[in-house]
């Protein structure tokens, strides 16, 4: 990946720093996911302060951030999960528009709350784009590969204007508990009388094999009236699949376009932000609609 011009090169790429804007919505019917920001909120909001148009490419870090110097000056912000921001060692705004100078590094630290940070640059990252996005998709590989070191990408012309504030105002990441408000999916005819209890009333914790495709829920078993072969259907943004074992997976960004369990209910969509910033551990709970 490398720009020319004004540039930033990576020096920490961290754990998983991806490239992602608004993403490939309308292409499930080739297969493609939409995937793009999970925290879309945080995403929009973090192009806003720095006078970017709301979708475009930002960098998607996870858990413990990431290191870039930049080779011109550029405005950045970050948003997200709340991190340790730093300019050349020097503590800087978090959800702020701030100035970085040529030659500076910018150190997004690791997150003490929530799981993704974005960052912002005035111009956007230049990157190449597949099927009209610049996202990395992790399930199909479309889209730029994860940051690695050493790595130098673009930075665009900035034709807007940052946004003069101390600090935008942030609904800030969940904290130990989640609750996600739920519509019925098409399948939840198949929950038993005592798995659509299980499901308005019990607690789930998210298991470490979380990622961009899923987050995965440990708890009790949400029991089925109905245990076919159900052919492959259509899933959605923020699907919640009841797994045979009674298990549950709600599908985030680079899901599968097709499943065969079946899906009993989908989160509603302002609660997907939640879900890109439950960490590992977190207690979560469903309110019905």
């Amino acid at each position: 990946m490398t720009g020319t011009g004004r540039r930033i090169i990576v020096r920490r790429p961290g754990a998983l720093t991806t490239v992602q804007d608004g993403g490939r919505p309308g292409l499930a019917h080739l297969g493609v996911p939409r995937s793009g920001a999970l925290d879309r909120a945080a995403h929009a909001r973090a192009n806003r302060l720095v006078g970017n148009a709301p979708s475009m490419p930002v960098l998607e870090t996870t858990l413990d951030g990431v290191s870039l110097r930049f080779t011109a000056g550029a405005v950045v912000a970050v948003t997200g999960a709340v991190a340790p921001v730093h300019i050349d060692g020097r503590p800087a705004g978090w959800s702020e528009p701030l100035p970085v100078g040529a030659g500076q590094t910018l150190e997004v630290g690791r997150a003490v709350r929530g799981v993704r940070s974005y960052v912002a640059v005035g111009g956007g990252v230049l990157v190449p784009s597949v099927l009209g996005s610049s996202s990395r998709d992790v399930l199909s590989g479309l889209g730029p590969a994860p940051l690695a070191a050493g790595d130098e990408l673009g930075i665009g012309a900035h034709h807007g204007r940052f946004v003069p504030v101390d600090l935008a105002p942030y609904p800030l990441p969940p904290d130990g508990t989640a609750e996600l408000v739920l519509w019925p999916g098409p399948r939840h005819d198949w929950l038993s009388d005592a798995g659509a209890a299980t499901l308005a009333a019990g607690r789930w914790t998210v298991s470490p094999d979380s990622n961009r495709v899923a987050l995965r829920l440990v708890g009790p078993p949400v029991q089925r009236s109905r245990h076919d072969e159900l052919p492959s259907e259509g899933i959605v943004l923020g699907s919640v699949q009841s797994l045979p074992d009674g298990g549950l997976v709600v599908f985030l960004a680079d899901h599968p376009t097709t499943g065969g369990y079946p899906v009993v209910a989908v989160v509603d969509p302002p609660s997907l932000d939640a879900c890109a910033q439950a960490r590992p551990g977190t207690v979560v709970s469903f309110r019905l609609r």
